[in-house]
C-alpha cells in the first residue's frame, strides 16, 4: 500500500526501521512469527521478544524490551491480552511512543487495561489489524480482512 494511501498512525508506526515483536513463539506458527517474517522480508530490522528463547526466525531474541540493546521505534503486540499491560508498562518506561495490538478476528491482544495505560503514558496505540494489511507486497488474504476490518472499525483506515 502506498504510504500515502496508508493511515497517519500506520505511517508513524512503520517510520522507524527498529521495531520489536513482543509474542514470537518459539514453534513459529503464531501472527507475531508471522509478523516477524514480513516486517525482516521488508527491510526493517525486527527484533523478537520471548523470555523463554535466545533466538528466532535466525534472529537474536530478547526476554524483554528493556534487553533490546539500542532500543526500538516501536512495539508490535502479539501476545495473551493477559501480558499486553505490562509490555504496555515496559513501553512507557523506556520512552517507546508507538505500539500497534494485532486482531484479526476477537481481541485479539487487546486488554482494556492496556488500552488505559496507553492513554495515560501518551502512547500511540494503533488497535487492530497488522503490519501484514500495509506492507506490500500484501496477499489476497490479507487485503480482504484489511477491507473488512476497516469497515467494521477493527483495522486503522
Amino acid at each position: 500500500m502506498e504510504s500515502s494511501k496508508m493511515p497517519q498512525n500506520v505511517q508513524a508506526f512503520l517510520a522507524g526501521k527498529r521495531i520489536a515483536v513482543a509474542g514470537v513463539s518459539r514453534k513459529g506458527d503464531t501472527a507475531a512469527s508471522h509478523i516477524l517474517r514480513k516486517l525482516l522480508k521488508s527491510g526493517y530490522e525486527a527484533i523478537p521478544v520471548n523470555p523463554h528463547a535466545q533466538e528466532l526466525e535466525g534472529q537474536p531474541c530478547y526476554p524483554s524490551l528493556e534487553a533490546i540493546p539500542g532500543g526500538v521505534h516501536a512495539v508490535m503486540i502479539a501476545t495473551n491480552p493477559d501480558v499486553s499491560l505490562s509490555v504496555v508498562e515496559e513501553c512507557a518506561v523506556l520512552g517507546i511512543r508507538h505500539v500497534w495490538f494485532h486482531r484479526s478476528f476477537g481481541d485479539g491482544s487487546i486488554s482494556v487495561e492496556a488500552l488505559g495505560a496507553c492513554e495515560a503514558f501518551g502512547i500511540d496505540a494503533i488497535i487492530g489489524g497488522c503490519p501484514l494489511m500495509f506492507l506490500e507486497p500484501v496477499d489476497i488474504v490479507h487485503k480482504c480482512i484489511r477491507w473488512f476490518g476497516q469497515r467494521n472499525g477493527n483495522v486503522p483506515a
